[in-house]
């Protein structure tokens, strides 16, 4: 992600404690629109952080069940069309001769914010009947789950200026670092990095172990499943309906991870 097109600056008046600080110039999160069409369709907008497009569209169509093989996308492009004024925000998948896609599988609404999850799906049935159960569990050791979060941190470049942007981070079974992708909303952030996975002909993606930034809801549960990941580690912590998910999919879920306390929902651990 280019931190140019991520970052914005804004002059701020900073206050602190009964002091009015001069005004300083700080950086927010950019936060735009990105039009996701399928065939010249318009499927979803998106709200996210530039950067990234084609990954965060790839990894949208993926995990909405709409696109299962690489082969299934012949390319994406930025919309040229003089009546399009936002053309750098609307991004076309063009699909390959004799790809079967259903659009009818999409469950969200058209407009998606960057913090919205279940609130958008149309049944919970349907998600949990998309994708396949993990065939076998993952059980990752308890000091290579406790070292993740660190290394997430030392690769969130654009969150370090702003401290206002979500990460997504894929690690192998012995903690090594493999990918990091960042976003104003957590659902697009890991998005993009499965839309890296795919687009690179790699799903799924086991053994592996996925860290998110924040809370982990259903929808990220969903996701990663989609992916075939099969451990999930979060900072923060699970919803209900995300346990509950874990349990019903097979995959590990560990959440507040903070040094070496950590919570084990679903799934075991190994010393």
């Amino acid at each position: 992600m280019s931190l140019a097109n991520a970052l914005r600056a804004k002059s701020i008046t900073r206050i602190e404690g009964a002091a009015k600080i001069a005004v300083e110039q700080d950086y927010l999160a950019v936060e735009e629109p990105l039009e996701i069409r399928v065939g010249g369709r318009s499927v979803a907008v998106v709200m996210r952080t530039p950067g990234h497009d084609r990954e965060l569209a790839a990894g949208f169509l993926v995990t909405e069940g709409i696109v299962r093989r690489r082969d299934d996308i012949l390319d994406m492009v930025r919309c040229t069309s003089a009546e399009d004024v936002n053309r750098e925000n609307i991004l076309d998948v063009l699909l390959a001769d004799g790809a079967q896609v259903d659009l009818a599988r999409l469950t969200r609404h058209v407009f998606t914010s960057s913090s919205c999850g279940i609130c958008s799906k149309a049944s919970i049935d349907a998600v949990q009947a998309q994708f396949p159960r993990i065939a076998e569990a993952c059980a990752p050791r308890r000091a290579c789950v406790a070292a993740l979060p660190e290394q997430l941190r030392a690769g969130q470049a654009a969150f370090a200026v702003t401290g206002g942007l979500h990460a997504s981070a894929l690690f192998d079974l012995a903690g090594k670092l493999e990918l990091v992708r960042e976003d104003v909303g957590r659902h697009n952030a890991l998005d993009k990095l499965i839309g890296h996975a795919f687009l690179a002909d790699r799903l799924p993606l086991a053994p592996r172990i996925l860290l998110v930034s924040g809370r982990v809801s259903f929808e990220l549960m969903q996701k990663a499943l989609a992916a075939g990941i099969p451990c999930v580690v979060a900072i923060s912590a699970p919803t209900s309906a995300a346990v509950e998910f874990a349990e019903a999919s097979g995959q590990t879920l560990i959440g507040f991870v903070r040094g070496d306390r950590m919570n084990v929902y679903a799934g075991t651990i190994m010393e």
